[in-house]
C-alpha cells in the first residue's frame, strides 16, 4: 500500500476490502509522506520492519527484485500522487490497484493510459459503488432492454460536511488545488456520481454544462456543482454534487428512465431497486431470488453495504489476475479514469464560460 497510513479513511476501508474475501495480505508499504509517519503507521499494522519504506521509489525499487515481493499495490494517496506511483509499479510488472480521480490533470492521465497500454499488468480504479450488487442489476435491466431506450439520466451525490469550516487532514488536501488538482467536490465525488450514471445507463456523456459554486470563505476549489449533460442526440441527463448540503450525510442517488420502465437507487438504502414499469405498480426489488454471481456474498435480508461493494472490486480483481481473463467486464479501470479527468476539466471550462456547452472528447 502506498499511502492509507495514520488518520487515513479512505487507506482503512481498502485494507478492510482487501481482506473480506482472503484475497489479499498487506505485507509492505510506503504509508505517509514522511518517513516517520510511515514508519509508525507500518508497525501499527503489523507490517515487517524491512518492508515500511519512507517513500514509493524505495519500496518499488526494492519489492521488484525480491524473490516474495509484491503482486500488486494498492495507492490511496492524495491525488497528486497518483499518476506517478501508479506508473512506477506498471512499469516494475506489479499490478495497480488505484484510488480515484486517476489523476490531477487530463495530460497526467493520458500518460498513464499509455503505460497502462503497454504493460502486461492489470489496473484497477476502485469505483467502488459499480460493486454495488443491486446496481449490478440495475446495469442487467438496462443492458436487457428492461427500460427500453433511455431518455433520462439522473444523479446526484449530496454531502454537508463541508458545510461549515472544517480544520482536518481529510479536508485540507480536498481543498488545495495542488494536491487536488483542478476539482473539488466535482472531483471527489462527483466522479463518483459521473462513473455511476455511465456504468449503470450504458451511455457515455458527448456535451455538458456546469456551474461550480465555491461558497465556503476563502475556499479555492467548488464544494458544490450543478451540471447537465448530453448523451448523444437522444438522453440527456444531470448531475448534483455538493459538499455544503447541511444535514446531508452521503446521498448518492441514481435514476434512470427509458421510454417503457425506470429505475431508481439510493445508496444510503443500498440493498433494494425500484422498478418502475409503464401502466404498471412500482417494483421493489431486493436480492431475493435473483443471481449475482459473486456480488452478493450475504443470504437476501442480510444487508450488504459500502465496504462489501469496495471489496467486490478487490475480488473480481483477485480473480483477473489470477485466471489471466482478459475479458470485458464490470471493473473500472483506466478508461473510467481518464473519462473521470475528462468530465473534471470539461466542467471546470464550462463553468468559466458562463456555463456554455463543452463537448467530452472520446478517451
Amino acid at each position: 500500500m502506498v499511502g492509507g497510513g495514520q488518520d487515513s479513511f479512505i487507506g482503512a476501508v481498502h485494507r478492510m476490502a482487501a481482506r473480506l474475501d482472503d484475497r489479499y495480505e498487506l505485507v509492505a508499504g510506503a504509508l505517509s509522506s514522511t518517513a516517520e509517519r510511515s514508519q509508525a503507521s507500518g508497525l501499527a499494522l503489523g507490517l515487517p520492519s524491512d518492508r515500511i519504506y519512507d517513500d514509493f521509489i524505495s519500496m518499488v525499487t526494492k519489492e521488484a527484485v525480491r524473490s516474495d515481493g509484491i503482486d500488486v499495490v494498492a495507492i490511496v494517496t492524495p491525488n497528486d500522487m497518483h499518476a506517478e506511483p501508479a506508473k512506477a509499479f506498471l512499469n516494475a510488472g506489479i499490478h495497480v490497484i488505484c484510488d480515484k480521480p486517476l489523476a490531477v490533470s487530463i495530460d497526467e492521465a493520458r500518460e498513464l493510459l499509455a503505460v497502462v497500454k503497454a504493460s502486461p499488468v492489470r489496473f484497477l480504479l476502485t469505483h467502488n459503488y459499480s460493486g454495488y450488487p443491486m446496481i449490478r442489476e440495475a446495469k442487467r435491466l438496462v443492458n436487457e432492454g428492461a427500460l427500453g431506450d433511455i431518455r433520462i439520466v439522473n444523479v446526484e451525490y449530496i454531502q454537508g460536511w463541508l458545510s461549515e469550516d472544517v480544520d482536518n487532514k481529510q479536508a485540507a488536501w480536498r481543498l488545495d488545488p495542488n494536491q487536488a488538482g483542478a476539482g473539488g467536490c466535482i472531483g471527489d465525488i462527483g466522479t463518483h456520481a459521473y462513473q455511476l450514471a455511465e456504468f449503470v445507463s450504458g451511455l457515455q456523456a458527448t456535451a455538458l454544462s456546469a456551474e461550480l459554486s465555491t461558497f465556503g470563505v476563502g475556499r479555492c476549489l467548488d464544494d458544490d456543482a450543478d451540471i447537465r449533460l448530453k448523451f448523444g442526440d437522444t438522453a440527456r441527463g444531470h448531475l448534483w454534487a455538493t459538499q455544503i448540503a447541511t444535514g446531508f450525510e452521503n446521498g448518492l442517488k441514481l435514476r434512470v428512465v427509458g421510454t417503457c420502465g425506470s429505475l431508481e437507487w439510493a445508496q444510503e438504502n443500498p440493498n433494494y431497486l425500484l422498478h418502475r414499469k409503464l401502466n404498471e405498480p412500482t417494483q421493489i426489488l431486493s436480492r431475493a431470488g435473483v443471481n449475482f454471481d459473486a456480488a452478493a456474498r450475504l443470504p437476501s435480508g442480510h444487508p450488504e453495504g459500502f465496504i462489501e461493494a469496495f471489496a467486490t472490486l478487490y475480488d473480481e480483481f483477485a480473480n483477473s489476475i489470477l485466471n489471466n481473463d482478459s475479458k470485458e467486464s464490470l471493473l473500472p479501470g483506466i478508461q473510467d479514469g481518464v473519462r473521470g479527468l475528462q468530465f473534471i476539466e470539461a466542467a471546470v471550462r464550462s463553468s468559466n464560460r458562463d456555463s456554455a456547452w463543452v463537448e467530452l472528447d472520446g478517451y
